[in-house]
């Protein structure tokens, strides 16, 4: 009786230590994809400032800093993704230097600071970047002098910020990933970036903000993951002639991301960033439904069979 229930409980043991190293097995080398913030500058409540995180292994990649991405952050680790506690938040790559894009870094730089962190931010990003950083860290000497040497004794590194300022090709690698920079033309910026990642186990391009003339397709041919930005054709048809212009100057259509994703040939679209210049700022009920997410899928559906999904803050990949 006991040698079978020892037998019994051994065989259990063996099982469960099966379980877990299948699990462990299963989990290495895994990569998600956090939305963090889907918006654009418009001050839509539901949507915060560009941000995507790429988390490899435990380790999370960001780009861009739009605004309230600390915060989405620390929701997303609410959700159950360890890997973006705040103070985990140290390597990230900007596309470009529009606002939208770019005002969380002094939230990125100071946040998971005070929070803990004590290594200092990585960031890759455009020229510029290093003037950036400079500015909003002489905007806050107040602060980061009495979290200093005040009665908080803040460490003194993981303010600082390490910048490097690059230019298409490869920009970083590390055990986890290499990440390629590449031309977004987004109009009359000198240096604006899309970002392919290759991991262990996915293919993930993001577009960043991009015209039609974007090196997207040359760097997602079958990707596992391609993000990118779009507008709506119903709501191209409702703007001036000045913004049609600037539209195909600086971004993508429905009808070109169709035609780039045909060619691509992604796993997975996800639409991000949607925006409507033009309309967005007049805000008409006839905009609204034209710009809104349900005419863009039906637009992308009308041109393109693969799989597609529109992005929201917090979704999960």
């Amino acid at each position: 009786m006991t040698s079978g229930r020892s037998l019994r409980l051994a065989l259990f043991l063996v099982l469960m230590c099966s379980g877990i190293s299948q699990t462990q097995t299963k989990t290495i080398g895994k990569t998600q994809i956090v939305l963090l913030g889907t918006g654009t500058p418009l001050p839509d409540p539901e949507r915060s400032g560009p941000c995507t995180a790429i988390i490899v292994n435990g380790t999370p990649y960001l780009v861009d800093f739009g605004t309230g991405l600390v915060r989405r952050a620390a929701a997303a680790r609410n959700k159950g993704v360890d890997a973006l506690e705040p103070t985990n938040l140290k390597i990230g790559f900007i596309t470009h230097l529009h606002a939208d894009h770019t005002m969380g870094f002094a939230d990125i730089i100071l946040t998971p600071w005070i929070m803990g962190r004590k290594g200092p931010l990585e960031v890759y990003g455009p020229a510029g970047t290093q003037k950036m950083a400079d500015h909003l860290l002489q905007a806050y000497e107040v602060d980061i002098k009495n979290r200093t040497e005040g009665l908080e004794h803040s460490n003194i590194t993981g303010y600082k910020v390490n910048v490097h300022e690059i230019g298409p090709g490869i920009v970083y690698k590390d055990k986890n990933v290499r990440v390629k920079a590449f031309d977004a033309h987004h109009g009359q910026l000198a240096q604006t970036f899309g970002f392919r990642f290759d991991t262990p186990d996915r293919t993930i391009v993001i577009s960043g903000d991009a015209s039609a003339q974007s090196d997207v397709l040359a760097n997602c041919q079958g990707c596992d993951v391609l993000v990118h930005e779009v507008y709506t054709e119903a709501s191209f048809a409702l703007v001036s002639l000045e913004w049609k212009k600037y539209r195909l100057a600086y971004h993508t259509s429905s009808k070109e991301l169709a035609e780039i994703a045909n060619k691509a040939k992604p796993g997975l679209l996800i639409l991000y960033h949607r925006a409507n210049p033009g309309c967005d700022q007049a805000r008409t009920a006839e905009c609204r439904e034209a710009g809104s997410e349900e005419q863009l899928l039906k637009e992308i559906r009308q041109m393109y069979s693969g799989k597609v999904v529109v992005g929201h803050d917090l979704d999960i990949y």
